[in-house]
């Protein structure tokens, strides 16, 4: 399984994220809105949470792109960042795990609303249900705007299929598309991970996708 989910990571790393490739759904409206209403939010830090794959990197890379953001990972989250932010008025944490220091990132909080910056941390689970020792930054969290994207409705596993296949010159009958909606996993892993099967198949195949094939991968 650990391979599985090394080689799914590297098959989607190679994806270019940008507005138009974003499909916008019941299930992440919330939190494109907010990115679309940006510098209009209620607070200045927005934390968007939800599972592995379900968009979170797709959308802050538009929100990096259209409002020149710096993002950065946890683990670049030292003290040796501040000077670089304090050159940017958005400030991205993505994939965040609730693994470093919590003094630092109690600073970034502080940084953000004294230089009235704006923070969007991403991570699989709401900040509000992560442990935090510091009881400053426990209080601070509890006052972050949040945003979930969750499980992918049916017209979203739709958008997902087609346009992954699309990209891959993978044809497929509507009414398979349709066949899978109804029968695979409402899970935005178990999505990536069946594409990532149709893709393989489809190569050592090098034959049109059936539905005996769907069957077998679903």
């Amino acid at each position: 399984m650990r391979q599985l989910n090394q080689l799914l990571l590297n098959f989607y790393q190679k994806q270019n994220f940008n507005y138009n490739d974003f499909y916008v759904s019941k299930s992440n409206y919330f939190a494109f809105k907010l990115i679309e209403k940006w510098p209009s939010w209620e607070k200045n830090i927005l934390n968007i949470f939800g599972e592995k794959f379900s968009g979170k990197t797709h959308l802050v890379e538009i929100f990096e792109s259209k409002y020149k953001a710096i993002r950065m990972q946890e683990k670049d989250l030292n003290n040796n960042i501040f000077k670089s932010l304090k050159l940017h008025e958005n400030v991205i944490l993505d994939n965040f795990e609730n693994k470093s220091d919590e003094k630092i990132l109690y600073s970034l909080f502080n940084l953000v609303d004294q230089d009235n910056k704006y923070l969007i941390i991403t991570s699989k689970k709401p900040l509000i249900e992560m442990q935090f020792l510091l009881k400053d930054l426990a209080s601070r969290v509890k006052n972050c705007l949040m945003a979930e994207i969750s499980k992918p409705d049916d017209e979203l596993i739709f958008a997902l299929i087609l346009k992954n296949f699309s990209d891959r010159q993978i044809s497929l009958d509507k009414k398979l598309i349709d066949y899978i909606v109804k029968r695979i996993d409402r899970s935005y892993s178990k999505i990536k991970e069946f594409i990532y099967k149709v893709d393989e198949m489809s190569l050592k195949q090098k034959k049109p996708i059936n539905l005996k094939t769907i069957k077998e991968l679903l």
